[in-house]
């Protein structure tokens, strides 16, 4: 691994392969192709997730859209879609999550049975 002066504005350019005659500094090089350019981010719809494949919506402009693709002739013609929200899904118990809460019923049983027996030691019968 050698050094090597950069062949435009004369910055040590380091780790260089053995066989290397010249070398571009990394400033030089986005001189030379420019700074990449950002993604363009999405604009936001106002539409619900997943109306292109419903088979029918109407948005609350009146467009009408069948499958996605917009039917002009019936804008205006049919009430806005109404959109329900998504069922929360619960999270599936850990096998350890299922041994913890079984041990906590059965102690919990433990106590009402030991709380009886106690009851009916000290002549309590439910009066």
């Amino acid at each position: 691994m050698k050094s090597l002066e950069c062949s435009k504005c004369s910055r040590w350019v380091e780790n260089i392969g053995d066989s290397t005659k010249t070398v571009l500094c990394s400033y030089c090089v986005i001189m030379k192709v420019g700074l990449p350019e950002e993604k363009k981010t999405r604009k936001k719809s106002g539409r619900p997730a997943g109306w292109h494949f419903m088979s029918e919506f109407v948005d609350k402009d009146g467009n009408v859209f069948h499958k996605g693709v917009e039917a002009k002739q019936l804008k205006g013609t049919l009430p806005p879609t109404k959109i329900t929200k998504a069922k929360v899904k619960t999270k599936r118990r850990t096998q350890q999550q299922i041994l913890l809460d079984r041990a906590k019923e059965k102690k919990a049983a433990l106590k009402k049975a030991a709380k009886k027996q106690q009851e009916f030691l000290n002549h309590n019968f439910g009066e």
